[in-house]
């Protein structure tokens, strides 16, 4: 049974660390075996998202809930979407 894992990237264009974020998330994904959707958003398409996360991008979300921001753990977020 594959347990499956909706991510969610929040950030904007031109911040380094979401560009940093992107690069480790994407580099985990194809890594892993298992059923991994993700969305990306932009703080500044959404004014919730900004009002919300302005100080914290970038931030990623797993199945909804705050898994990190700023900087992305390959490890930890290994650990996180790891399937037994």
């Amino acid at each position: 049974m594959s347990t499956e894992f909706h991510l969610t990237l929040i950030g904007k264009p031109g911040c380094h660390l979401c560009d940093d974020a992107e690069a480790v998330v994407s580099g985990v994904l194809e890594e892993i075996q298992g059923k991994v959707t993700l969305d990306r958003k932009n703080i500044l398409e959404d004014d919730e998202l900004f009002v919300r996360y302005s100080e914290e991008i970038p931030v990623l979300l797993i199945n909804g809930k705050v898994h990190n921001y700023w900087h992305i753990d390959p490890v930890r977020l290994r650990s996180a979407l790891a399937v037994s």
